[in-house]
């Protein structure tokens, strides 16, 4: 049984150009509940940056604090897996608050001494994320003429 080759790539045509992506998604949530083949069109990013949002200074104590909490999570994966072995209810609970605990202890150190060894040149937290300064809707050549004309109905009824 072999594999299909894909299709060769073909020259989308832009259908319409939003300045943000819920615009864009709102044209394409549209289009499909306008019964149209969206499997045909794709959003495209253009203009692309990152930003990165700064959230707050780290301290030693805030990153011991959020090690303390994902390690506290791992424990309790930890408790939960073995306590699936456990005899009673008892060692089952007893488990899963040790792995809790333990996951914590450990989480939290580890945070500590890995915020200490960065010797202070990321001192802060931040959310990255990539954005475009224009998202286009294409559509394939043999469709583009009805997806625009859909959209113009959309635009229509927005304004």
């Amino acid at each position: 049984m072999s594999a299909e080759p894909p299709p060769p790539p073909t020259e989308r045509v832009v259908v319409e150009s939003y300045p943000s992506y819920e615009g864009a998604q709102r044209a394409v949530d549209f289009l499909a509940d306008s019964g149209f083949p969206v499997e045909r069109t794709a959003i495209i990013g253009s203009d692309l940056r990152m930003v990165e949002t700064v959230l707050g200074r780290l301290t030693r104590g805030r990153a011991a604090l959020a090690g303390a909490g994902s390690g506290a999570w791992f424990g309790l994966l930890i408790g939960l897996l073995l306590s699936l072995f456990a005899a009673g209810s008892h060692t089952a609970l007893a488990l899963l608050l040790s792995g809790i605990a333990y996951g914590a202890v450990f989480g939290a150190v580890f945070g500590f001494i890995g915020h200490a060894l960065t010797g202070g040149r990321r001192d802060f937290t931040s959310r990255s994320q990539i954005v475009a300064g224009r998202y286009d809707v294409v559509a394939d050549p043999q469709v583009a003429e009805e997806a625009k004309n859909t959209i113009v109905k959309l635009n229509r009824r927005e304004s």
